[in-house]
């Protein structure tokens, strides 16, 4: 699927930079390539001036030019990499998009057009959305992995599975009579579609681990008023994040930073302090705080060993670390803690650390696992278990080989096989301009 016009657009990023690199696709690319620098070998890099179209000298650049369909996009690609000054980017932007036929391209608009040249399937262009904007290492190698095609294969092998099956059974009924069609195979397809449902229930349930490779873990600081949850928000944060006084009540909303643990991105939010006599304005905090823990993966409930104040309300079904604190403080007293620390000095925030860590790692399971990496895949992939179920359920063979043709569809949406134009555009727009 071609492309009337061309587009071009910076693709490396914020200016002034080392180089800059502009890229181009479409039908005018090796015009422009060879009007600007000149002739140029395919896929080889050259070292070219670079000429406006008076023939003024812009700059000198490294030249690419990938011809398609073997290119990223589908279609004739080349790439400039310039000197990373905003002038001379500008330059060359201006003299690219003089010719005729060639405009700026919007966001994500070079995926887009990979996608819809069969370059990448939907899943990869998401996952290739992930890995733009990973910033962690699991995050990158979960990203990786799914744009490398294992997490499409896992749809398309269940979606091939489903054609088969359906095949075999409308087979059956058209032509039972036939010598070439196998006797009976009901047994062995229901037996598969059985088979199936279960897969796709486990691959399901993995979706709370690769929300948290791609999310992060949430960490959510409960306690007191003065029991330390900013002092103890400040150390992990390694910067003065929020605001420390012996007031009660400073903190009165949510305070959030994200950290790296281990290759794993944890968010760590501090609360207001849990009391009863509070203000308007506080109470409404303190009602985040608790909304907050209440759908964190761990809590961290803080008490101020020197001066205990016990706090209640925490769901039991979060994760609970109970902290003690200020133990630099000499009149501070033991109790029923998982671990104790001084955000002053420092003692026991490594421990803490590495218990979160640890957690974090257990929660997020294995960044090598395939995994539903959105919602949208884990609806559609409900929704095929719906209609398998059914299937399996269904007396009128015609009926059942209807219920497998709705499940096989649903599974060809996640992969952008099939009736997926009202979902592009919000896809799209999550990458950058450029890519």
């Amino acid at each position: 699927m071609g492309s009337k016009d061309s587009i071009v657009a910076l693709s490396s990023g914020r200016l002034p930079a080392g180089i800059a690199v502009i890229r181009i696709s479409g039908p005018k690319t090796r015009f422009v390539v060879e009007t600007i620098a000149g002739p140029v070998k395919d896929r080889f890099t050259s070292l070219r001036t670079l000429r406006a179209a008076d023939g003024s000298k812009i700059d000198q650049g490294l030249v690419l030019f990938f011809p398609g369909p073997g290119s990223f996009t589908g279609e004739d690609v080349a790439e400039f990499q310039v000197h990373g000054s905003r002038a001379v980017a500008a330059k060359m932007l201006e003299t690219i998009t003089g010719f005729g036929g060639i405009r700026h391209a919007e966001p994500g608009e070079f995926t887009r057009r990979a996608f819809l040249n069969g370059r990448l399937d939907l899943v990869e262009t998401e996952a290739l959305a992930d890995l733009v904007n990973a910033e962690t290492e699991a995050q990158r190698r979960f990203a990786l992995r799914n744009a490398e095609g294992v997490q499409s294969e896992l749809y398309s092998s269940w979606r091939r599975r489903l054609i088969h099956a359906r095949a075999m059974i409308e087979a059956e009924i058209d032509f039972a009579d036939e010598d070439d069609v196998p006797g009976s195979v009901s047994e062995a397809i229901w037996s598969d579609v059985a088979a199936m449902i279960g897969e796709i229930e486990r691959h399901v349930e993995g979706f709370k681990a690769a929300e948290i490779i791609r999310d992060g873990f949430d960490v959510v600081i409960l306690g007191a008023p003065n029991a330390g949850k900013s002092s103890l928000f400040n150390a992990l944060a390694r910067r003065e994040a929020a605001i420390v006084t012996e007031e009660p009540g400073t903190t009165r909303d949510l305070l959030e930073v994200a950290l790296d643990l281990n290759g794993l991105k944890v968010r760590l939010v501090d609360t207001a302090g849990l009391r009863e006599a509070a203000g308007k304005v506080e109470s409404i905090g303190i009602e985040r705080a608790r909304a907050k823990a209440d759908r964190a993966d761990l809590v961290l409930l803080l008490e101020d060993m020197a001066d205990p104040v016990a706090v209640g309300g925490v769901s039991s079904g979060t994760p609970l670390l109970r902290i003690g604190t200020k133990s630099d403080i000499p009149h501070a007293r033991a109790g029923a803690y998982d671990m104790v620390i001084s955000s002053k000095d420092g003692s026991g925030l490594e421990h803490l650390l590495n218990e979160i860590g640890s957690r974090a790692a257990a929660a997020a399971g294995d960044v090598g696992d395939v995994l539903p990496s959105r919602m949208r895949h884990v609806e559609l992939l409900q929704e095929a278990m719906d209609f398998l179920r059914a299937a399996l359920k269904g007396h009128s063979e015609e009926l059942r080989a209807e219920e497998l043709r709705l499940a096989a569809e649903r599974l060809g949406r996640i992969v952008g096989a099939v009736d997926v134009e009202d979902l592009l555009d919000v896809i799209f727009s999550q990458f950058c301009i450029g890519k």
